[in-house]
């Protein structure tokens, strides 16, 4: 079965608080049977409390049969299940739905709240806790933002458009505007451009710019001088990741409670009291189904406590 055949298969398992079942296409191997696979591929999760799961009928193949611990294993097998975490930290930031439609939602994220479920959080990030509100099963954000970032995201939960509106990123027929709080730089002429080449850094989670042909841009100007710190606004015209916060970086002009740029710092954990002094303040486009403009804005400021 080729990759492309594989994102479009439905999940017999219905959607649950807000959670979709995960998946898994079983390739070449020698387990004895599923259980054995299943304890192995995620070995956080013990051998035990995946016969559990079993039992409870959460964990079933493409028509919808239940596995069983003993149940042999065999090639090509789709594999449905629902990811759960034994310790989830609770974020207490809310985040509200500014716009929905037949086609599309916006949502307005807090800082700190992750937009997709990855590594320590699954029911705790945007989209779970937006299908969950909303009972939109086949929500998927257009884009991301990172999970220190705030401000407007925007999602499809229509399979027969989604294509339409990812397109407009693609084609770059997206307009984003950002707001940042960082050190003033007197010296510096605004508005002013960033271009340069990004390339993944070290630690892996960070990039980096080296020489080369750019392949990053940023358009930066000042909104208010408010003495050592100046509120910015910034209209990235790529998208790589971590570009607005690398280009301010580079720049001499790190924006407030960056952990990453210019130097990664200790993993903060779960402590929410510094956010990222980074805004995706709003979003334009033209509507490729209705033609018209839509604009949407964050509701949220940045609010610098030293």
């Amino acid at each position: 079965m080729s990759r492309s055949k594989r994102r479009k298969v439905a999940s017999p398992l219905p959607m649950r608080d807000g959670v979709s079942a995960s998946h898994v296409w079983l390739g070449e191997g020698n387990w004895p049977n599923v259980l054995a696979f299943m304890a192995a591929r995620f070995p956080a999760v013990s051998e035990a409390e995946w016969a559990a799961r079993m039992e409870r009928g959460e964990v079933v193949d493409l028509e919808g049969t239940r596995l069983r611990p003993d149940s042999p294993y065999r090639r090509g097998t789709c594999i449905f299940y629902y990811r759960e975490l034994a310790h989830e930290t609770p974020i207490t930031f809310a985040e509200t739905i500014l716009y929905q439609d037949e086609h599309i939602l916006v949502a307005d994220k807090p800082h700190f709240l992750p937009v997709i479920p990855t590594g320590r959080f699954v029911r705790e990030t945007l989209l779970v806790r937006l299908k969950h509100k909303t009972g939109l099963s086949d929500l998927t954000p257009i884009h991301r933002l990172d999970r220190e970032t705030a401000g407007v995201v925007l999602f499809s939960h229509n399979l027969a458009t989604r294509g339409i509106y990812q397109s407009l990123f693609q084609k770059r027929a997206m307009d984003k505007v950002y707001e940042a709080l960082a050190p003033t730089r007197p010296d510096l002429t605004f508005p002013l451009v960033r271009r340069s080449r990004m390339v993944d850094g070290e630690p892996f989670i960070c990039m980096t710019e080296v020489e080369g042909e750019p392949n990053s841009e940023t358009h930066i100007e000042v909104l208010e001088c408010l003495g050592e710190l100046s509120l910015y606004r910034l209209h990235p015209v790529t998208g790589r990741k971590h570009q607005i916060r690398l280009h301010m970086a580079a720049l001499g002009m790190p924006i407030v409670n960056d952990a990453f740029y210019p130097v990664a710092l200790p993993c903060k954990g779960d402590d929410v009291s510094r956010p990222l002094q980074l805004l995706a303040r709003e979003i334009r486009f033209t509507d490729p189904i209705t033609g018209a403009m839509r604009h949407f804005v964050s509701e949220r400021s940045l609010n610098f406590v030293p």
